[in-house]
């Protein structure tokens, strides 16, 4: 028996490093079987059944390849709405806020102004029409999966998801409809017996904006902010980011990277290679705020006559 002694348990205490090798152990095993089963903690969420939660997403580079405005002002260039100069102006200045990635006031004014004023005397259910035609033609090609997965993560767990964008409300309501989501906050343009008069409502939703439409939606639905989820690639929603319990920088541009990694907010980037660098910037992050109305989509400077 003697020759068997080796299979005896010998009872020994339990040094500090054997303890910390045991708990890894365990660790391991149920991070494991975790994976296994599909439940951890990033799979988890969002939770399903909680109906005090929603997801908010902007829309430019982040649910979008590009600016929604830009491919929008295309279809209307293609329907005869302005010039061949124009557009060429149009396309200068979406290239300028993407290498620049700043906003002049005055220079985002005029370019507003330029683009109410091609929107003045058109009806609403015109634009809205176009609008389903140029999403086809244009934008459907240019939705991210991976974002798209997202949300649809969000909607799978019953819970509503929101666009939430600078660009005009009639172009974000028809995409949130093509992609299956709840709804969309943006820009509103007023209009009279369903005519753009060429002003604005307020002003663009942009920014901070963005987080005061967020927090008023959230007020009117009943929802918990800090169970909410909200999705962007710019800095300049940051305002918004920060309102929810879970923050995602998508596709994020230089500054919004830094900012998440400084509170270890969650990063997804969709991007590959040089193209990832180069799109840094939202292109809609300034040329969002000349929107209003649906064919504000063109951010562009138009000559006064």
């Amino acid at each position: 028996m003697a020759a068997l002694g080796w299979l005896t348990p010998r009872r020994r205490s339990a040094t500090a490093r054997s303890v910390l090798a045991g708990e890894a152990s365990a660790e391991a095993a149920r991070k494991s079987s975790q994976e296994a089963a599909g439940t951890t903690e990033e799979q988890q969420f969002p939770v399903h059944g909680d109906d005090r939660a929603a997801a908010f997403f902007d829309l430019d580079n982040t649910v979008m390849q590009g600016a929604a405005l830009f491919h929008f002002g295309r279809g209307l260039y293609k329907r005869k709405f302005f010039e061949t100069r124009e557009l060429a102006r149009f396309a200068w200045q979406q290239a300028w806020f993407r290498l620049a990635g700043v906003e002049d006031p005055e220079h985002m004014q005029e370019a507003r102004d330029s683009a109410l004023s091609i929107v003045k005397g058109h009806r609403v259910a015109e634009l809205q029409s176009i609008g389903e035609e140029i999403y086809d033609e244009y934008m459907a090609e240019r939705i991210w999966p991976g974002t798209r997965a997202l949300a649809q993560a969000h909607l799978d767990a019953g819970q509503k998801v929101w666009l939430v964008t600078a660009a005009p409300v009639e172009i974000a309501q028809v995409i949130a409809r093509r992609l299956g989501l709840t709804g969309a906050l943006g820009t509103v343009a007023e209009s009279v017996d369903g005519v753009y008069t060429g002003k604005l409502v307020g002003e663009p939703l942009h920014g901070p904006a963005k987080a005061e439409a967020v927090r008023a939606l959230a007020a009117a639905e009943g929802l918990d902010l800090s169970r909410c989820a909200a999705y962007s690639d710019s800095h300049n929603d940051i305002p918004m980011l920060s309102l929810v319990g879970h923050p995602y920088a998508i596709n994020p541009d230089s500054k919004l990277r830094k900012h998440a990694r400084e509170l270890d907010w969650r990063l997804r980037d969709y991007r590959t290679g040089r193209k990832a660098a180069k799109v840094g910037i939202p292109a809609a992050a300034g040329v969002g705020a000349v929107a209003g109305g649906t064919a504000a989509a063109i951010a562009l400077h138009r000559r006064r006559r």
